[in-house]
């Protein structure tokens, strides 16, 4: 293994594992409505109810960037992991956040992206697969003779 390819590994798994686990922790500190996320999430105008349900989404998003195979899964995941990102920021923009608790979510943001766009071929569709189901698809919308 080349050099580069060797520390774009290492980048990648490291950022991997950071993204699990700040996806994670709070997930299940959502799930098991720990006080101080409870508190924080009622802050930002989060119900209750709502907080399980994120939760267990941000589990479920670490455990599959971190497992083999579940490629199409991993994309889902990860757009899952931005979209959270982009909630939490319109969110602590609407409280009033500024400093450390509103430039959080992009640095997060960079690691999730970092991430992504490391990601080993294995670990990523096929562009030719996804090429040729662009093209199916084409196909398909075509009107027959």
């Amino acid at each position: 293994m080349s050099g580069r390819g060797k520390w774009t590994g290492i980048v990648y798994w490291v950022t991997t594992v950071l993204t699990a686990l700040l996806f994670a922790a709070p997930g299940l500190a959502l799930v098991l409505r720990d006080p101080h996320f409870v508190a924080e999430m009622t802050r930002l105008g989060y119900p209750g109810y709502f907080l399980p349900f994120l939760g267990i989404w941000k589990i479920l998003g670490a455990i599959v960037v971190l497992v083999p195979g579940a490629r199409y899964l991993k994309e889902w995941a990860y757009a899952g992991m931005i979209f959270d990102i982009a909630g939490a920021v319109v969110s602590r923009a609407a409280a009033g956040d500024h400093g450390l608790e509103f430039v959080l979510p992009f640095i997060i943001a960079c690691i999730v992206a970092l991430s992504w766009g490391l990601r080993p071929d294995v670990r990523r569709l096929s562009r030719v697969a996804t090429q040729s189901k662009i093209v199916q698809g084409a196909q398909l919308a075509r009107p027959s003779p």
